[in-house]
């Protein structure tokens, strides 16, 4: 209901009111006056039953009643949706120290649990110090995007080192993110590396396949 429909609703029901009060003070012959105001009553009454219809009506059962359009649960706060392109948070890491090709770093990466995601057809972004030293490409071609799901795998190789004059910085931790792009990059423990002119591989679904040579 509007404001002024409700407002002259109120001013006419304080109106009849105040025709009773000065009617019960009169004489009879009045006293029919004081019946057709009364008579309007039950009139002025019932005009707030009608509200409920002036409000735009939904069934308690409908989309628009609960909150939710016709595309609910495509919106934040729902599942990650299939197709989306992995971020660092939505994977599971893990490194480990590999002798091949004089030495270096295995990452392994997992989707987390209900989580379907695409690694892209570029290198991981991996980045040594707090100066943010950037691994350069151990490979001259683009690699291939990767759906990672359930138990799936993907891996990308690093050395730290590729230089042979002695040399570097000494750090035990790299950090790794899905592109430059990523909002979430991890910081993931190595042990003890010298760092100096560093690359990676691209990912790959084969720990073979990503043995960083250069």
């Amino acid at each position: 209901m509007s404001g002024n429909r409700r407002k002259a609703i109120l001013v006419s029901a304080a109106l009849i009111g105040g025709t009773m009060l000065m009617t019960a003070c009169q004489a009879s012959d009045a006293a029919s006056d004081t019946g057709a105001a009364q008579g309007s009553t039950p009139s002025a009454r019932s005009t707030p039953s009608a509200a409920p219809s002036g409000k735009p009506g939904t069934p308690s059962g409908s989309p628009a009643a609960n909150g939710k359009g016709s595309g609910a649960g495509d919106g934040s706060g729902g599942p990650k949706q299939v197709g989306q392109a992995c971020r660092a948070n939505d994977i599971a890491w893990s490194t480990k120290s590999e002798s091949q090709a004089g030495g270096y770093i295995l990452i392994t990466a997992k989707a987390k649990p209900g989580i379907t995601c695409y690694l892209p057809a570029k290198l991981p972004t991996v980045a040594f110090g707090s100066d943010g030293t950037e691994a350069g490409p151990a490979e001259q071609s683009p690699g291939r995007q990767i759906e990672l799901t359930g138990g799936t795998a993907a891996y990308a190789g690093v050395n730290p080192k590729t230089t042979k004059e002695n040399g570097g910085k000494e750090l035990d931790s790299i950090i790794v993110a899905v592109g430059n792009d990523d909002p979430d990059p991890v910081s993931l423990k190595v042990g003890t590396i010298t760092v100096n002119r560093p690359v990676v591989t691209n990912w790959h679904t084969s720990p073979k396949d990503a043995v960083p040579v250069k």
